[in-house]
């Protein structure tokens, strides 16, 4: 009976021992995955130990740490969008809503120092300084300026006073795009009858232009044609209409056709003597 008991102890402790080492094995990858962060393109990772944010920046690739102790805290560094939707003061107390995109992303040598200030709700802090520039600089133009060829001056004004307050702390605004301005109802409609009647002005502007246009060419064919006819009753003398008359004669009788000629004596076509013949 002893040797059997001791047979049966030696399979049982030989099974223990395996399951021992797959759930060392295990736990072994478990702590290597835990311990490992994968930083991707367009990211960059710091490590935190103990609560305290490295100043290292580490960008894309393997970081290893140790998961009891530390952690890698992942942030942006690709262009990102944030979308607004807005009432913007105008100048003359308007309230004009607007669609907004910010577009900016982050300096990753700032990226340690802009998680300890601000930390990664970054977006908020964004926004809230847009709301704060765009009513300064909106407030300088009037609701019609924004409708117009204007924006790009407004959009420059605006990211020009978020980067005095953003670029320090590490969040670079690349562009500010007023994507939609929708104006009060009355001054839309104001506005869409004044650029009606510059384009009905212009168009008759246009008018008037070609009209005396056509007016002057008109004078000067007529200018042309006077001075033709005054300069040919001045040269026809009673010798060159004699001249002609004979020319006229010889190309005449060259003709095979029946001809009948009545003449003065002095040219070969019938002359009216007295206003009648």
């Amino acid at each position: 009976m002893y040797i059997p008991l001791r047979s049966g102890m030696k399979k049982i402790t030989k099974k223990t021992s395996t399951m021992y080492t797959k759930q060392f094995i295990l736990l072994a990858a478990i702590t290597l995955l835990s311990s490992c962060a994968i930083i991707r393109p367009g990211e960059v990772g710091v490590k935190q130990k103990l609560g305290k944010l490295s100043n290292e920046v580490a960008t894309q690739g393997t970081i290893l740490f140790n998961p009891f102790t530390s952690k890698v805290v992942k942030a942006s560094i690709q262009t990102s969008n944030l979308e607004l939707s807005l009432n913007l003061p105008s100048k003359e107390g308007l309230s004009i809503t607007s669609q907004i995109s910010i577009l900016y992303n982050l300096d990753k040598n700032k990226v340690p120092s802009l998680i300890r200030t601000i930390g990664l709700n970054y977006e908020t802090i964004i926004a809230n300084v847009f709301r704060s520039a765009s009513a300064d600089v909106c407030a300088q133009f009037f609701a019609k300026d924004m409708h117009s060829g204007m924006r790009a001056d407004i959009e420059k004004a605006i990211l020009e006073k978020m980067s005095e307050t953003l670029t320090n702390q590490g969040i670079i605004i690349e562009s500010v795009l007023m994507k939609s301005i929708q104006l009060p109802p009355g001054l839309a409609r104001s506005i869409e009858q004044k650029l009606q009647a510059e384009q009905d002005a212009m168009r008759m502007e246009f008018v008037l232009q070609q009209a005396k246009l056509e007016a002057d060419q008109k004078i000067i064919e007529a200018t042309g044609i006077r001075d033709a006819q005054k300069i040919l009753a001045e040269g026809l003398t009673e010798e060159i209409i004699k001249i002609r008359s004979i020319e006229a004669f010889n190309e005449l009788s060259k003709s095979p056709n029946s001809k009948i000629i009545i003449t003065d004596g002095k040219a070969p076509f019938l002359i009216e003597a007295g206003g009648s013949q």
